[in-house]
């Protein structure tokens, strides 16, 4: 498979309507998600989607924001009108919803670790749940054995549990593939599904023409047989699909006679070598939409809603309500496991759990707080077109909710000795929090002490600067990796700077600053995980792992382990 004129117009369709959305520069991630939403099938090459996408952004990113808008409406006058029509509805109420009758779903699939993007979806499904007083479901979508893993489920599981997102049911469709058997047998009966051998290419190329192929007038005494061979393992992997009967001159080419069942002859980690005829996801979740009685669907776009509506429609079930919404994208971080999982096998990341990555484990090492993804996602709302949001707008929810309940100790990166002269012999106390009641610490000095380089560099000799919570020093001289001060007074010296510092024998940290993993080319971005090595107060040792505190003036940290933490952000 390659990537088409038709897909590269797309690409440029995305790009220039996503630059004129955000100040003229186009997001390579956004691009690449809005295309494979619209072709699932290019997912299977990702990597090529991603070098081409980030070819076409480059090529928009140069010209002006005027040139931009003038292309978008030249070439693409309906996405302008996409993009002039696009408001954020936020978290409004849903039509139709009627409380103490409300079901909702949470839908993974088990194929990947849990991402912020599921995390911000479960939040919508979750506040809604509760504003109408309704039931939700936990349903892993595990119809493909060759790629859910036992680890993935409980990723899902452990992400929801941390979000505080507590959920009525749990199922997993795997449980449920003899039932879903009976809706298929039922529509080869109908004579509205068949079973088809066509080789995936020529099949390919016959629904892009809305050509039937021979298999689709068997009778259906052929089609339930071949069935029957199938559920019997006659048949290997490859030979036979079902298909459903749909509209092969739809210009939707997703409804021209779609595969709702294949043979994938793999074991299931849950139900082992029972089956080997397993049913699609989109024709699964309309099944199982009925059987958990859900109401209201609310999910990402990347879905083919008109299949699952044919699909609904051909078995006779009632619609339900669909409310969609783009994926969460954020800068420099895309979220889609086709785009992520090259980065763990190549080791150009140190696994799913890297503070850089989207993942719920990658952001709890990041220190970002549960109660922070609900609010954010509470605050964005939902977009119906794509949007990629920065990851300050995160950060500066996390800082609000952290700043007024986190305690604060002294961090000196890239330090210098400085030598006090004069300096009194004292036990100071100091308070964790200069407005919260967090308890103190009591550090005792004696004239030496440790301070960042970087703020003795940028004093001139003479310069006098506070210790913080002790006295003032006036600097005498200095070194690369020393210098020398003078005791100045106690005496608050208003405008002069303030210096964090530590006395010898603190413990030495590592500190991890993760930053966005892509360029804005779409390279990966080597640069994105530095460590700073620095000295830290000797009261930081009683933190234990998963504690989140402040550096003033550095930035907020997570105790990542002995002796190290992972910066969260400034």
């Amino acid at each position: 498979m390659s990537i088409s004129e038709q897909d590269r117009s797309s690409m440029e369709k995305y790009a220039l309507q996503n630059a004129v959305r955000h100040g003229g520069k186009a997001e390579v991630g956004a691009v690449i998600s809005k295309v494979l939403g619209d072709v699932p099938s290019l997912r299977s090459i990702a990597k090529e989607v991603a070098r081409a996408a980030a070819e076409v952004v480059r090529a928009v990113n140069a010209l002006s924001p005027q040139q931009q808008e003038q292309t978008l409406r030249e070439r693409y006058p309906e996405a302008l009108q996409e993009h002039k029509q696009e408001q954020r509805v936020g978290l409004p109420p849903l039509e139709d919803a009627v409380r103490g009758r409300f079901v909702v779903r949470l839908p993974p699939e088990p194929s990947g670790y849990m991402t912020i993007g599921h995390a911000m979806a479960g939040t919508i499904n979750d506040v809604y749940r509760q504003m109408y007083d309704g039931q939700l479901w936990l349903r892993f979508e595990d119809t493909n054995p060759r790629k859910v893993q036992k680890r993935y489920y409980e990723s899902f599981r452990r992400g929801y549990s941390w979000l505080g997102i507590k959920w009525d049911h749990e199922k997993n469709v795997s449980s449920d593939i003899d039932l879903l058997y009976e809706h298929i047998q039922d529509l080869l009966e109908a004579g509205t599904a068949y079973a088809c051998a066509c080789p995936p290419e020529r099949m390919k190329k016959l629904r892009f023409e809305g050509i039937a192929c021979e298999h689709r007038a068997q009778t259906i005494e052929k089609n339930v047989a071949i069935w029957d061979e199938m559920l019997g393992k006659k048949h290997r992997e490859g030979t036979y699909v079902i298909r459903l009967k749909g509209d092969l001159s739809s210009l939707d080419y997703s409804l021209r006679d779609p595969n709702i069942a294949r043979i994938i002859d793999y074991p299931h980690p849950l139900t082992g070598d029972k089956y080997i005829v397993w049913p699609t996801y989109d024709f699964e979740v309309v099944v199982e939409d009925q059987v958990c009685s859900v109401t209201h669907v609310l999910r990402s776009s990347e879905f083919h809603l008109g299949l699952q509506e044919l699909i609904r429609s051909h078995l006779g079930f009632p619609a339900i309500s669909v409310k969609q919404f783009s994926r969460f994208n954020f800068k420099g971080t895309p979220v889609s496991k086709r785009l992520l999982r090259p980065l763990v096998e190549e080791k150009l990341v140190t696994g799913w759990d890297d503070p850089r990555m989207p993942t719920v484990d990658g952001i709890i090492r990041r220190g970002i707080l549960p109660a922070t993804i609900r609010q954010f996602t509470i605050e964005v709302g939902y977009t119906k077109s794509e949007h990629v949001y920065d990851w300050s707008l995160l950060f500066a929810v996390n800082r609000k909710i952290l700043d007024p309940v986190t305690k604060r100790f002294y961090f000196v990166p890239d330090p210098v000795k400085l030598t006090v002269q004069g300096a009194p012999a004292r036990d100071v106390v100091i308070p964790y929090h200069p407005f919260e009641k967090l308890g103190t610490r009591t550090i005792s000095t004696a004239g030496e002490f440790y301070v960042p380089s970087a703020d003795v560099a940028a004093m001139a000799e003479g310069q006098v600067f506070r210790m913080i919570e002790l006295f003032n020093v006036e600097l005498v001289s200095r070194g690369p990796d020393w210098a020398v001060g003078r005791f100045a007074g106690d005496g608050l010296v208003q405008g002069s700077r303030k210096l964090q510092w530590v006395v010898p024998g603190s413990p030495t940290i590592q500190v991890l600053e993760p930053g966005e993993l892509y360029n804005e080319d779409g390279t990966f971005n080597s640069d994105s995980l530095k460590t700073r090595f620095g000295y830290v107060e000797q009261s930081f040792r009683e933190l234990k792992e998963g504690e989140i505190v402040q550096f003033p003036r550095y930035g907020f940290v997570r105790v990542d382990g002995p002796d190290r933490c992972v910066l969260a952000h400034n």
